[in-house]
């Protein structure tokens, strides 16, 4: 991580989240931008189950690292801010964002945060996952869309990235995005868990479907 950063309060942190956007919201300010772009975590597993299941308290969308520049100009009026193991970076210089890989966008004039950016690794048009370089996809094998066209990370990459540290929330999004998976998703999922989490207690669930 760089030097520098901020330390916030949790409850500070929390209520500047309180106006967090819809996915629906981002989908209409990114609306005819070049480099692709999804909604991704637990409001794309919402976005594939057709609604929302739970409350969220923030949005999360990632982009590949070097459309970022197009994304951030649809908003001149917020900035972003570098954020990275529990420190927050306001108004990111070039330095702090290629050390950071999380991007939270901040109204100016509120202070409120509307929703997070995940910078991607990538080459061209194959994105990279960030916790096993091996595995390298074309993009539109990993996006799909709602039919309002609202583009969301596949959930079969959704919870490959819950399986590492599964909190309660990740083990319902599981539970309940599990009956609508299809085999081969299943199998894509169970490959995927063996090779970078041996042993996960989803493998036998998935396993029975």
């Amino acid at each position: 991580m760089p030097p520098g950063g901020d330390v916030v309060d949790p409850d500070e942190l929390a209520a500047r989240w309180a106006d967090a956007w819809r996915p629906e919201q981002v989908a209409g300010r990114l609306d005819g931008v070049g480099t692709p772009w999804c909604v991704v975590a637990g409001w794309a597993l919402d976005l594939f189950r057709g609604g929302q299941s739970r409350p969220h308290g923030d949005l999360e969308i990632a982009v590949p690292e070097a459309g970022f520049a197009e994304v951030r100009d649809r908003f001149p009026e917020c900035a972003f801010d570098a954020v990275g193991s529990g420190r927050i970076w306001e108004g990111a210089d070039t330095d702090v964002l290629a050390a950071t890989h999380q991007t939270w966008l901040r109204d100016r004039a509120s202070g409120r945060y509307l929703f997070d950016v995940f910078r991607e690794p990538h080459e061209g048009g194959t994105w990279i996952c960030r916790r096993d370089e091996s595995l390298r996809l074309p993009y539109d094998a990993i996006i799909a869309r709602t039919v309002d066209g609202i583009p969301f990370l596949v959930p079969e990459l959704v919870l490959l990235f819950k399986a590492k540290e599964p909190r309660p929330k990740d083990r319902a999004d599981f539970d309940g995005v599990l009956p609508l998976l299809s085999r081969a998703r299943c199998e894509v999922l169970s490959g995927w868990l063996t090779r970078m989490h041996p042993g996960h207690p989803w493998l036998r669930e998935l396993a029975r479907r």
